[in-house]
């Protein structure tokens, strides 16, 4: 179950953190896999560590948030591989601030990137798909975006993209599901990654945080790569338009 082997993957935000887990998974399970981030040096290290695995990878430095770099990096992409089935969007950033200190730039650096920078990738990312007629894209949320009862005091900009990418993906998996792609968001609730490390967060604030999680603790990348692997293959054929919370059980507490 859950071969991608012949699969072309494009991960955003993939030098570091959840996003690299979700390019060694993919590459794990037989897709060759476009590294993508800000930084071609730290992006090149995980398609080394790909490769060295017995994977094939390509590293692309990319701005999510700029349709031209996009754009030339997607036709890298197809230049490269020929085809582009799976795509990854999990580039984003988290920078607490205060709502009322909260600036026009950081409200529209947060949103542009967050949102409008999985949009983009998407809407290419189904131009290419709609070739084959066959296409997987994952869009990563957040447990904090709207409807749940989850709110992260410092992030109003943040939790308003995240909830905007969720909305944004039940539209999209009913404008593309006839041209056979899938659209799926995954919520992650506390994972322990870079972004969070430094999004200086109170050690008390994150201790009373996971006391409220059953499975007291933080997660892993790689338990939210299984969900992308699963969302990814063939086997989840039938799931479009869904949110997959990976939260230790967080929002059943």
């Amino acid at each position: 179950m859950f071969e991608l082997t012949g699969k072309v993957a494009l991960v955003t935000g993939a030098r570091r953190g959840m996003g690299k887990s979700h390019a060694l998974a993919l590459a794990k399970q037989g897709a060759k896999v476009a590294v993508t981030d800000i930084s071609q040096e730290e992006c090149q290290a995980v398609v080394d560590e790909i490769k060295s695995a017995g994977g094939e990878a390509i590293a692309f430095k990319m701005d999510v948030s700029n349709k031209a770099d996009v754009d030339a990096v997607f036709d890298a992409v197809i230049k490269q591989f020929g085809r582009l089935d799976i795509l990854v969007n999990n580039a984003g950033i988290f920078a607490p601030k205060p709502a009322l200190e909260m600036t026009e730039g950081d409200w529209e650096k947060t949103i542009t990137i967050n949102l409008k920078g999985e949009f983009l990738c998407a809407q290419r990312a189904a131009k290419e798909m709609a070739k084959n007629n066959w296409g997987r894209i994952i869009n990563i949320a957040s447990i904090a975006s709207g409807g749940v009862g989850v709110g992260i005091s410092g992030g109003a900009h943040y939790t308003a993209s995240k909830g905007g990418v969720i909305g944004m993906t039940e539209t999209l998996a009913d404008e593309w599901a006839p041209m056979g792609i899938t659209v799926n968001a995954i919520g992650p609730g506390a994972i322990d990654t870079p972004m969070v490390a430094t999004s200086q967060i109170p050690e008390e604030a994150m201790k009373a945080m996971l006391a409220g999680v059953p499975l007291k603790r933080i997660g892993k990348p790689e338990e939210v790569s299984a969900a992308v692997v699963f969302l990814a293959s063939e086997e989840a054929s039938y799931v479009t338009g869904a949110t997959i919370y990976v939260d230790g059980g967080w929002l059943a507490a």
